[in-house]
């Protein structure tokens, strides 16, 4: 399922990281992997804020769907 249909406070594994190279490429810079845990940590108008590791990304409800855990 989409990124985007997780809820908050809810941690998951990425499975695969759909789109573009370019989409996945600027993600995986982000240390969004494959099989990296992903929280999200508060979704607003449609925009999420997720935590990888010990970082927080923000990221666009258009690149959050392509995200699949």
């Amino acid at each position: 399922m989409p990124l985007t249909r997780g809820c908050v406070g809810e941690g998951r594994p990425i499975i695969r990281i759909g789109g573009s190279d370019k989409g996945g490429t600027h993600l995986e810079n982000l240390g969004c992997g494959e099989w990296e845990m992903v929280l999200v940590v508060s979704d607003i108008s449609g925009n999420l804020m997720v935590q990888v590791k010990d970082a927080r990304v923000a990221i666009s409800r258009e690149l959050a769907t392509k995200i699949l855990v």
